[in-house]
């Protein structure tokens, strides 16, 4: 079982920048698949990015093209945190953004039903 605590949402004006932390428990956080998902009020929830690990001690990256050059996605394993790094924000990325997690071991992991375990969420509101 895998817990998973979101923090450092909030309130931004457009142009700024808010960083999210996710804080998992559980032994194995290095083998997850980490994944961020937004839902915007009245739509469904989409994939935002995601780290997975692809051997070795080498992890990629995966964006949507809405965020693309604009988040980073990061984890440090020693610690079982997963950040996203939002900068540029639109109103467009207004949102309550998900941490996720789960077993993915090839693609994109673009799809919320490859994530077993789901963090309660955090509101971030960009004002224009």
């Amino acid at each position: 079982q895998v817990q998973l605590v979101e923090s450092g949402g909030g309130l931004v004006q457009a142009g700024g920048s808010l960083s999210l932390s996710c804080a998992a428990s559980g032994r194995t956080f290095s083998s997850y698949a980490m994944g961020w998902f937004r839902q915007a009020a009245g739509k469904e929830r989409e994939f935002v990015a995601t780290t997975r690990w692809i051997g070795g001690s080498t992890y990629v990256a995966h964006y949507a093209d809405s965020v693309k050059a604009r988040f980073t996605i990061s984890r440090n394993n020693a610690k079982n945190t997963v950040h996203l790094q939002m900068n540029s924000l639109k109103p467009e990325d207004t949102a309550v953004y998900y941490c996720a997690a789960g077993s993915c071991s090839g693609g994109g992991c673009y799809e919320d039903s490859v994530y077993d375990y789901w963090g309660q969420g955090t509101q971030v509101t960009v004002s224009s």
